[in-house]
């Protein structure tokens, strides 16, 4: 299948984002940490919170891959202002290889960027899922930290992409709505798939307190509703004049303005999961699609 698809299988264990190993250096696998980042609804700033993580990761050392995993409407490429040639939907269709397909973000970050108005791509066939196997088991040793920006919502692809990361996180304002759909798509995950263990991103707060007040709204809700589960606060990000500003300058936060409340905040954030093991690990990048394949 490889040959068929133009890919080039490694032939030495050495990074080629900036690895200083020799070539004869042992090979060793590297555990890829798969977060996915959705909403309840959409509008809460989710993507742009994918965005300026893997920013700060990247800042942090880690090597961070971005998938815009809302296949039918690209939404990480606009915000950073990239117009890539290709993307997912053109190796889907056996074209292009996936080299041909990523493309580099800020820093040394690696984006896999969806496509826009292909209404097909919402709904995955298990032939494409084995060709995702296949060809992102091929990044294992390129990859620390995959985060997935899923859609919005509680759309099939949006379940089957947070079925197979290692963690969740939700990302909530203190809208009304925002509560109510970001305790509808846990309460889907859980019932349906049993999924307990999510995390709790609040944005758009005015401070830590309002940050908290939203985190307990929704956890009473949910330990009321749903035993057993376990929501855990991640923390906050600051309504922020810079935020709409770098999303119209089309770069991240980050970026053009450091030192903002809120890039301070996400430097926080990705200090704290820099910090910390997976929860759940699964080994290698190959798993993590294997374990989709059967959602």
């Amino acid at each position: 299948m490889d040959q068929a698809l133009g890919l080039r299988k490694k032939t030495s264990s050495r990074d080629p984002w900036n690895d200083t190993r020799p070539l004869n250096a042992p090979f060793e696998k590297t555990v890829v940490r798969t977060l996915s980042v959705s909403s309840g609804k959409g509008g809460v700033g989710k993507s742009n919170v994918v965005v300026n993580l893997a920013v700060a990761l990247d800042r942090l050392g880690r090597r961070v891959m971005i998938l815009d995993a809302d296949l039918g409407l690209a939404n990480v490429d606009v915000l950073l202002g990239l117009t890539p040639t290709y993307n997912i939907s053109h190796v889907l269709d056996g074209t292009h290889r996936l080299d041909d397909v990523l493309v580099s973000g800020p820093g040394n970050i690696r984006i896999m960027p969806a496509s826009s108005g292909v209404q097909h791509l919402t709904q995955l066939t298990q032939e494409q899922k084995i060709l995702f196997v296949d060809l992102l088991d091929d990044l294992e040793t390129d990859v620390d930290i995959l985060l997935i920006d899923t859609g919005a919502g509680i759309a099939d692809t949006v379940l089957y992409f947070n079925m197979a990361a290692q963690e969740k996180i939700v990302v909530v304002t203190p809208e009304p709505t925002s509560l109510t759909d970001a305790y509808a798509f846990i309460k889907v995950m859980f019932t349906r798939h049993g999924e307990r263990s999510f995390r709790i991103l609040t944005n758009a707060v005015a401070d830590e307190k309002e940050g908290r007040a939203v985190f307990r709204k929704l956890s009473r809700v949910a330990d009321h509703f749903l035993d057993g589960i376990s929501l855990d606060y991640l923390g906050w990000i600051p309504r922020d004049p810079s935020v709409p500003e770098a999303v119209r300058q089309q770069k991240a936060l980050l970026e053009v303005f450091p030192g903002a409340p809120a890039s301070r905040a996400f430097m926080d954030i990705a200090g704290r999961l820099n910090r910390e093991a997976p929860t759940m690990p699964k080994g290698t990048i190959q798993f993590f699609w294997k374990r989709l394949l059967k959602v």
